[in-house]
């Protein structure tokens, strides 16, 4: 296999290779030199290796694209580039040694709306690889080689890259290693299928703002409680769609009726509740 692109992390056991085919391949530079997942390639708990899709071309000025057959406006995507670039990922994972079909992943507005469950899902695979369209979209062939189409939300971008760096960001997270603790994850917005609750830090007193007293409290099982209220609490306010899919424990029912009170929203949310005041034994 001839050089296809940027290496970055060195390969240990137990790490995720991710591979990112694009025609842009030093947009990525800042990305994975930073933060969590530059510390994370930094210590080879991930390994990312850029793809220069035109390096899979054939003529002198590495033509990747080509104009849509039938008229139209832009130009679209070859698919012979991309397949070759596939073919060497594939040739480069296979020779290294790894049991594990890879799992490919195609950038498009398209696709599944990518969300946390999907990053955990990805984040099971040892051998990633995402590849970005460009201009107005790639030829349809190029879908032939996807296990999974994930776009990030309702709108067009003018390529896969930056789609990919949000997903690549949000699939390491969930890599054991990467965050200092588990715990992280699963406190984070969506991991356990509500949005986070408020967070505060020093000072306890900020242009008359206060920490909440229960945070200076000390104690473990009231912030516990009341944290889990509050990331309730938030999700109902923006996102009670999410209610209806979320895993809710008896404590978070309890919880959700003792908002409803407070918020003076009961009859409407609970409507078979017992009357005011009362309260279970």
């Amino acid at each position: 296999m001839r050089e296809t692109g940027e290496e970055v992390g060195e390969k240990r056991v137990g790490s995720v290779n991710v591979y990112i085919l694009t025609l842009f391949p030093q947009m990525f530079s800042g990305v994975l030199g930073a933060s969590i997942l530059g510390r994370a390639i930094e210590r080879g708990v991930i390994r990312v290796k850029l793809v220069d899709i035109r390096d899979f071309t054939h003529d002198a000025h590495k033509t990747a694209d080509d104009y849509p057959y039938g008229g139209g406006p832009g130009m679209v995507m070859k698919p012979e580039p991309v397949y070759e670039a596939v073919d060497a990922v594939k040739e480069e994972i296979a020779g290294s040694g790894s049991q594990e079909r890879p799992c490919v992943c195609l950038m498009t507005p398209q696709g599944e709306p990518f969300c946390d469950r999907a990053a955990r899902e990805l984040a099971g695979f040892s051998n990633l690889v995402l590849i970005c369209g460009h201009y107005e979209g790639f030829d349809e062939r190029v879908r032939y080689l996807a296990d999974r189409e994930i776009s990030i939300g309702d709108y067009v971008l003018t390529g896969g890259e930056i789609p990919a760096m949000v997903v690549l960001d949000a699939v390491v997270r969930h890599v054991p290693g990467v965050l200092g603790s588990e715990e992280s994850t699963r406190a984070e917005s969506f991991s356990e299928g509500l949005l986070e609750g408020p967070q505060y830090t020093r000072p306890p007193e900020y242009r008359g703002l206060k920490v909440p007293e229960i945070l200076l409290s000390g104690d473990h099982e009231k912030i516990r409680r009341w944290r889990r209220k509050q990331a309730l609490k938030r999700t109902l306010e923006r996102r009670p769609d999410l209610l209806d899919k979320a895993a809710l424990t008896p404590e978070d029912r309890e919880l959700l009726l003792e908002i409803a009170w407070e918020a003076d929203t009961r009859d409407d949310l609970y409507p078979d509740a017992p009357p005011m005041g009362v309260r279970r034994g």
